[in-house]
């Protein structure tokens, strides 16, 4: 277990969090490529829907390189119920291992991958998810959270 990297960025309402915010909190720290996007819509919406079971176990916030004001307008589309910071300069994201070359259509560029870590009262990461699969990873999380907190 690796102690988590401290972020300190704004939300889609332009408040600042920071990881002292959810220190003696289970954390679900997810890190997706843009806003509105086929892929990111879908783990949002499912992050978004399962978050009463989810709030139960820990807090859920979400991170991208996109500003504040796409944070907003993507939150406010899909009516979701979480927070999603804002890392304009990726250095959170790299922070968190999560900016790695990507390919699309034959174009390499460097990306944020779609990561996961839950992260300990103690601030901690104690579980990584990497390339995450958008559709179902909510109810691995879940599943994994009740198992995790037995054991802490």
């Amino acid at each position: 277990m690796k102690l988590a990297p401290n972020f300190n960025l704004q939300d889609q309402t332009g408040k600042l969090h920071k990881l002292d915010d959810y220190k003696g909190k289970w954390l679900v720290l997810y890190f997706y490529p843009k806003d509105d996007t086929p892929g990111c819509t879908k783990e949002a919406c499912n992050f978004r829907d399962a978050r009463a079971d989810i709030e139960k176990l820990a807090a859920v916030v979400g991170v991208s390189k996109d500003s504040v004001a796409s944070h907003k307008k993507f939150s406010e589309k899909y009516h979701l119920n979480f927070t999603l910071l804002s890392d304009p300069d990726h250095s959170v994201i790299e922070a968190y291992d999560s900016w790695k070359p990507k390919k699309f259509m034959g174009k390499e560029y460097l990306g944020t991958s779609r990561n996961t870590f839950i992260i300990n009262p103690d601030g901690k990461i104690v579980k990584e998810y990497l390339g995450v699969d958008p559709k179902n990873h909510a109810d691995e999380i879940i599943k994994d959270l009740t198992d995790l907190r037995s054991t802490f």
